[in-house]
């Protein structure tokens, strides 16, 4: 890995949501997000490219200003694909996000308003972020071979062996009439709800969890969940032999509706939840910056 000469150990990152962006300051010397420097802020993601690209700033410049003093070595960014993560330039269309910012390079951006050399700015992607972070201060910790999802808006997986974590995209995978994301995201759980009882639901799996305990076809449809779930699953279960799957994301938070389904589904193979929130994508990205992981 080519070393990176930092002038502190302090790196500024944060993880780009479909609604939000959530900033912090990692320090690399502990690999911990400092608590005092966490900033949430809602994005339109649906507006100009000047709209998104003024929040991001706001959310950056509102953590700088919290921590003022503190030196900054550089920023990381965990962002949703399609991205060119190697160049920052955005390749997000289609779905109904960033449209805005299609073809832009956003590494420029930033370098501009936060006045960072652009070589001091990386890009990884947000599922590969998140179970890097928790693969090396999390749930993960330890595990040679890692199996890690992410349950939210969409599905995220990635697979680490020996701290190296790399995007796996099983989400694009051919799945019953489409691909694995539709069945495996908030939009499925809404659909499916919608299909069968003609009801539709603004507040998405977490209302879905809070109706379930009285709600039997609720309590159906994360059984269902968990079947697809453990048939996406099973050939890269099977191919790539990890010690322990981890998952992570908003939907994890309804595990106890659909996991014990998954847990039967594949036995032996221990099964964590995330542990670290929203820091793991922040870690997870920071890291690239850390000479001590290897992230050819």
């Amino acid at each position: 890995m080519q070393e990176n000469n930092l002038s502190s150990s302090k790196i500024l990152t944060a993880d780009i949501g479909g609604s939000h962006i959530t900033v912090g300051i990692c320090d690399l010397a502990t690999r911990a997000i400092l608590p005092q420097s966490i900033v949430r802020m809602d994005v339109f993601s649906k507006g100009s490219a000047h709209d998104i690209l003024s929040s991001w700033e706001n959310a950056f410049l509102e953590v700088l200003k919290k921590n003022s003093g503190l030196p900054i070595s550089g920023l990381t960014i965990a962002a949703p694909g399609p991205f060119d993560y190697e160049n920052g330039i955005s390749q997000i269309k289609g779905l109904n996000k960033y449209e805005a910012l299609f073809g832009m390079d956003i590494r420029q951006c930033f370098a501009g308003f936060l006045n960072l050399e652009p070589h001091l700015i990386k890009f990884r992607n947000d599922a590969e972020s998140t179970i890097a972070g928790e693969v090396l201060m999390g749930a993960g910790q330890g595990g040679q071979r890692v199996l890690g999802v992410t349950l939210g808006t969409g599905f995220g997986s990635a697979y680490s062996e020996n701290n190296n974590t790399k995007n796996i995209n099983l989400g694009v995978n051919l799945f019953k009439q489409s691909i694995a994301d539709d069945y495996l995201s908030t939009r499925w759980f809404l659909k499916r709800y919608l299909e069968l009882t003609g009801i539709s639901l603004s507040g998405g799996v977490r209302e879905l969890s809070q109706l379930a305990p009285n709600s039997a076809v609720v309590r159906a449809i994360f059984k269902e969940f968990a079947f697809n779930m453990g048939d996406v699953l099973s050939v890269p279960v099977e191919q790539l032999s990890p010690q322990v799957l981890i998952i992570c994301g908003n939907i994890a938070k309804a595990s106890e509706y659909f996991l014990p389904h998954l847990i039967q589904r594949f036995g032996s193979l221990p099964i964590k939840l995330a542990q670290l929130d929203e820091n793991a994508p922040l870690i997870g990205a920071a890291v690239l910056f850390d000479n001590r992981v290897d992230q050819i």
